[in-house]
């Protein structure tokens, strides 16, 4: 029986497109004994698949850990699937502030030794003895108490676009860094101080809570269901929000804002901003934070030497990175010389800028296309495009939309085409088509034509 994805993340976004169906993006996660995790990683990828459900899942010994996006006539369906298994029944799903039909394009299911790496050997540390769980409005109160020290368990390209105003925001790159630095610069408050924490969803201070009071704290809190649940609690409630800015999220958004509040900037050029991405040049990878000024200058990358290299023959840019740990094998969490505004470690608590209020990101209107082909090669200096046309003909006159992660959706009507290096007026399956392209494309672009 198939057990894992056969279409291409390109491939299942077509698809959620064409189906119209409006997706949630959620996520949850639940500490338990599972004594088989690869059958039941097995069984749910069977339940879940059935379901057009994607995201991103870990299970372990000790747990699940999911992030996930659903069609949303489907979740009670899927909500049915959890409650089979004892220690999922009525657990709570943290829905994202934000929808995004595009959030998750496959669905992935990975069997780890933990589902939150801690860098921890004690067989004495019981990860269910875990401190106190408090709502919004009573974190918000705890926040007010002087003796109150509030610690963000994320790392420091999370907590760089958005924090808890007086939190600590160690500057680590993973979890399992943070517990033992937090213990030590506490150590001599285990009496005397409330210790509250929070992370993204709630799991991460799961296991944190459970670990000082191993250690020997003696009032540990945590935020019940992470910035997520917070930020749904504030508006439900009509709660002051003591959060600010925006809260990274591990999906394709790479973000989800809680308050107007921008407390970042471009890494490249210092203008306020938060907006994450991806170095475009695969051998990088690089996560930072790039503006559309210096996106549109960089295209996409974190340095010059990026630059250069994505303009290089694919050929030579597969060369340079042979055998290299880099590009999708390594997540670069956004730490490098070349930028120059990047900070970690103690962060502002006042904000730069306002944020433009975001339009509803969910798709009203579905245009409607067809496939044709796929980006082959794009000529910089000339400003032509040129692709294979693998479905349908194509003609003068004809109104296409060329789409990519990097590139989004940019519409033309043709008025000149070169089919196998001839002008002419149309093009069958199999040609080789070039055209002006006013912006540029890449290889992962498809070309679509528009249907009336």
């Amino acid at each position: 029986m198939q057990l894992y994805n056969t279409l291409s993340a390109e491939e299942r976004a077509i698809m959620i497109d064409d189906a119209g169906q409006q997706r949630l993006t959620l996520s949850f996660y639940a500490y338990a004994k599972i004594q088989d995790p690869q059958k039941f990683r097995n069984d749910l990828f069977i339940a879940w698949n059935a379901l057009d459900a994607l995201g991103r899942i870990y299970v372990a010994s000790e747990g699940i850990n999911a992030q996930m996006s659903i069609p949303e006539e489907n979740l009670e369906a899927f909500r049915t699937t959890l409650e089979v298994y004892d220690f999922m029944k009525g657990i709570r799903l943290n829905e994202a502030v934000e929808h995004d039909d595009h959030s998750f394009l496959k669905l992935t299911i990975k069997v780890r030794h933990k589902i939150v790496a801690d860098g921890l050997n004690d067989d004495t540390f019981d990860v269910t003895n875990i401190g106190v769980h408090l709502k919004a409005k009573e974190f918000n109160e705890i926040l007010d108490d002087p003796n109150t020290i509030v610690v963000d368990f994320r790392n420091h390209y999370e907590s760089e676009v958005g924090h808890f105003k007086g939190a600590i925001t160690p500057d680590v790159e993973t979890f399992r860094e943070s517990l033992p630095i937090i213990n030590e610069q506490l150590k001599d408050h285990k009496d005397d101080k409330n210790l509250v924490m929070y992370c993204t969803g709630g799991i991460r201070c799961e296991k944190a809570s459970a670990y000082f009071k191993h250690q020997g704290f003696k009032n540990v809190y945590q935020l019940e269901g992470g910035i997520i649940n917070y930020a749904k609690q504030l508006k439900e409630e009509g709660l002051e929000s003591k959060f600010i800015g925006k809260n990274f999220v591990f999906d394709n958004r790479l973000g989800e804002r809680i308050t107007d509040d921008i407390v970042s900037q471009c890494h490249q050029c210092g203008k306020p901003c938060d907006n994450h991405t991806n170095c475009e040049n695969d051998g990088c990878h690089l996560l930072f934070i790039q503006c559309d000024e210096c996106k549109a200058a960089m295209e996409n990358c974190c340095s010059t030497e990026c630059l250069e290299i994505i303009h290089m023959p694919l050929v030579d840019q597969v060369r340079l990175r042979t055998g290299k740990q880099v590009g999708n094998k390594v997540f670069r969490k956004g730490k490098s010389e070349n930028l120059k505004f990047k900070h970690s470690g103690e962060l502002p608590e006042t904000a730069l800028a306002t944020a433009q209020k975001p339009s509803d990101i969910r798709q009203k209107i579905k245009v409607k296309k067809v496939l044709l082909g796929k980006a082959e090669h794009y000529y910089v200096k000339a400003q032509v495009g040129q692709f294979t046309v693998e479905n349908h003909e194509l003609n003068v006159g004809d109104k296409i939309l060329i789409s990519g992660p990097t590139t989004g959706d940019q519409e033309l009507v043709l008025d000149k085409i070169i089919v196998n290096g001839a002008e002419t007026q149309s093009a069958k399956v199999g040609d080789k088509v070039t055209f002006e392209v006013p912006f540029r494309i890449r290889l992962s672009d498809k070309v679509y034509k528009i249907l009336d």
